[in-house]
């Protein structure tokens, strides 16, 4: 009788532990880059995280920290990385221009671009026209420079005339609050945590306000995985998705978890960057969230063609899997 409960107690344990292994092999081990850091705009994947989507879609998602468009890009084809979020308008450029071509976006987290150029308020930067002869700070490879050519020439500025000084993403914000530059190109959104840093209020110049039809974020991956595993990304994409809205439900929580995860990451600037965010992520006529408009792709690649930032020839669906984006 003894006996015969020691083995039952032994083929308990084995179960226990061969039901345990499958349980974990059974997630899919995928790597999400972050646009930027650890930032309000990239929340959505740690709640996502947090609230089990990921895992209630079988996934099990590493997050790492993101630099810059090129750079997310550059990780990405190299496979270090499964998904993105990247500047959609930036990896747009870097396209055209045959730097980068293994990539496809499949949601926008913004329906607008937010790349801006913020300066202090108490300062001589109110307008466009302002910029001559200034110098600007950006993030290293980020759209924000790559950009500002085609803001520059509609403002009827030169480009040449502003100087560049380029920081990793988590010191651009010191580069003014130092004195080593008169403004920032960066994202309209980080404006709350610029101004902590500074400790000042800020201007803040859109480029949204003359290069209308323009994305901000959205999530890519590289071409061969649109083609390699369509399933995996749908999946992927429907739970980032489900964190979004509840990032944009509740941005105090969002970003007290973006704190948590990241204790760098201060949770009263990431909250801003939601709140700030939030009106930008609904697209037009009711369309479902992540939507990528065609019609809206094709004018922004008309835009850069005409301020020469890369030549004619890039076609929409060389940027944007439209049969995976949310909808489709």
């Amino acid at each position: 009788m003894g006996r015969s409960r020691t083995v039952l107690i032994l083929l308990t344990m084995i179960l226990l532990v061969t039901g345990c292994r499958g349980a974990g092999q059974g997630l899919r081990k995928i790597t999400f880059l972050t646009a930027f850091g650890a930032a309000g705009r990239d929340a959505f994947v740690w709640v996502a995280q947090e609230k089990g989507y990921f895992r209630d879609a079988g996934l099990d998602v590493e997050i790492k920290l993101g630099a810059a468009t090129a750079e997310n890009l550059r990780t990405l084809a190299a496979g270090q990385a499964d998904f993105a979020n990247s500047d959609l308008i930036g990896s747009m450029i870097v396209a055209g221009q045959g730097t980068f071509t293994d990539f496809r976006a499949i949601a926008a987290v913004h329906q607008q671009s937010l790349v801006s150029i913020v300066a202090p308020a108490d300062g001589p930067i109110k307008k466009p026209a302002d910029l001559a002869g200034k110098t600007l700070g950006a993030a290293t490879g980020s759209v924000n420079q790559l950009l500002f050519p085609a803001y520059a020439r509609t403002a009827g500025l030169d480009p040449a005339g502003v100087q560049w000084v380029n920081a990793a993403p988590p010191q651009v914000p010191a580069l003014l609050a130092s004195g080593r530059v008169d403004a920032l190109s960066t994202f309209l959104i980080g404006r709350p945590g610029i101004e902590t840093a500074a400790g000042k209020p800020m201007t803040v110049l859109p480029y949204s306000d003359l290069l209308p039809d323009l994305f901000g974020n959205a999530i890519m991956i590289s071409s061969s995985l649109a083609v390699s595993d369509p399933d995996l990304v749908r999946t992927f994409r429907d739970a980032a998705l489900r964190g979004l809205v509840d990032t944009l439900a509740d941005p105090h929580a969002a970003a007290e978890l973006l704190h948590q995860r990241n204790p760098a990451s201060a949770a009263a600037a990431a909250e801003g960057e939601i709140t700030l965010m939030a009106p930008l992520t609904t697209p037009a006529n009711g369309a479902p969230l992540g939507t990528i408009d065609r019609d809206r792709v094709t004018r922004a690649i008309a835009v850069m063609v005409e301020n020469g930032l890369f030549p004619a020839g890039l076609t929409v669906d060389q940027v944007v899997d439209f049969s995976l984006t949310p909808g489709s």
